[in-house]
C-alpha cells in the first residue's frame, strides 16, 4: 500500500500522539515514506518524536503572512472574501521536518528511557496546528487554508499519512478528514473517553469512513479491556497498550516514545497490522493498484 491515509482522534489525554508518534515510525520500518502531520492545537507531535523545543517547527497556522497570501485576505482583513480552495500543493516539502529513522542504543539512560539515534530514511513532520481563538470556527481563512492543505495530503499524497487530530469531535464536525482510509480512536478506561469515542465513530460513519477501530490504551488490568469492548459501538478493537510509567518519562523529558517502553512497541505494532488487515480489502475494492506494489 503505497498511499494509506490514517487519522488518529480521541478525547485530549488518551495517548493519540503516542499511538502517531510510534505508528509513523513503525510504518518507515516496513518500508513506507510516511508524512506525519500534527492537527492538534497543541502541536505536541514533535515532543513525542523527541525533537528538541529549539528545533520544533513553527505551526503554519501561526503563519499568518503566508495565509493571507495563500487565501487573498490581508492580514487586518475582517468579513472580507477569500479564497476557499488556496493553492497548497507546494507546502509540505517547503515546510516539513524530516527526521531519521529511531534506532535505540544498547544503555539505557539514566531515566531508564533508551537513547538512541537517527538515520536514514525517516519520517517526514508537517506541524498544521489548529484554530485556538474563540469564535473563529472554520469560515475564515485560516480554517480554509488548513482544510486544504489538510485535503490535499490526505487525497494528493503517495505517502503514508498519519494525521494527529485534535481532541475530541470537532474535526470530525467540519468533515476535515473526508477521503482518510481509516480513523482510528484511542480510548482510555473512562466514561468520557468512551463516549468521546462512539460520538467519532457515529461521525465517521456519516461522512462514509468504512474501516474504523479504536485502541484501549492505558490499561492496568485485562477486565478494563473487556469493559471498554462492551461499550464501543460499531467499532472493531484493534489491541490494547498497558499503562506505561516510562513513556510519562519519556514526556517529561521530551525523549522519543518509541525508545521508552519495548512492550509499548510491540503492543501497538500488533494494532497497526490488525489495522491493516481492516483497511487492506476496502483500499483493494476502491481503488486497485493505484495504492498496490
Amino acid at each position: 500500500m503505497l498511499g494509506v491515509k490514517i487519522a488518529i482522534g480521541g478525547k485530549g489525554g488518551v495517548g493519540k500522539t503516542t499511538v502517531c508518534a510510534v505508528w509513523a515510525q513503525l510504518f518507515t520500518e516496513d518500508g513506507f515514506d510516511v508524512l506525519a502531520i500534527d492537527a492538534d492545537p497543541n502541536t505536541s507531535l514533535a515532543s513525542a518524536f523527541g525533537i528538541p523545543f529549539e528545533r520544533s517547527p513553527e505551526p503554519l497556522i501561526k503563519m499568518k503572512d503566508l495565509i493571507a497570501e495563500r487565501t487573498g485576505s490581508g492580514k487586518d482583513a475582517v468579513g472580507a472574501y477569500f479564497k476557499l480552495n488556496p493553492k497548497v500543493s507546494d507546502l509540505p516539502e517547503k515546510y516539513w521536518h524530516e527526521m531519521g529513522r529511531f534506532t535505540p542504543l544498547e544503555t539505557p539512560n539514566i531515566s531508564g528511557v533508551d537513547a538512541g539515534c537517527l538515520t536514514s530514511n525517516g519520517v517526514k513532520l508537517l506541524v498544521l496546528g489548529a484554530i485556538t481563538q474563540a469564535g473563529a470556527g472554520c469560515a475564515c481563512p485560516e480554517g480554509a487554508f488548513l482544510k486544504a492543505l489538510l485535503t490535499h495530503t490526505i487525497l494528493q499524497r503517495q505517502e503514508a499519512v498519519l494525521v494527529d487530530l485534535a481532541a475530541g469531535v470537532e474535526f470530525m464536525g467540519r468533515a476535515s478528514v473526508q477521503g482518510i482510509d481509516a480513523l482510528v480512536v484511542v480510548v482510555e478506561p473512562g466514561g468520557r473517553s468512551i463516549e468521546t469515542a462512539n460520538n467519532m465513530v457515529r461521525m465517521a460513519k456519516e461522512l462514509g469512513i468504512r474501516s474504523v477501530g479504536a485502541i484501549a490504551n492505558k490499561i492496568t488490568k485485562d477486565e478494563q479491556i473487556d469493559v471498554i469492548r462492551s461499550q464501543l459501538k460499531d467499532v472493531v478493537l484493534l489491541g490494547s497498550v498497558t499503562y506505561s510509567r516510562s513513556v510519562q518519562e519519556a514526556d517529561l523529558g521530551r525523549a522519543a516514545v518509541i525508545g521508552a517502553d519495548a512492550e509499548l512497541v510491540k503492543q501497538l505494532r500488533e494494532a497497526k497490522d490488525s489495522l491493516m488487515d481492516l483497511i487492506a480489502p476496502d483500499v483493494d475494492s476502491e481503488v486497485g493498484d493505484k495504492r498496490f506494489a
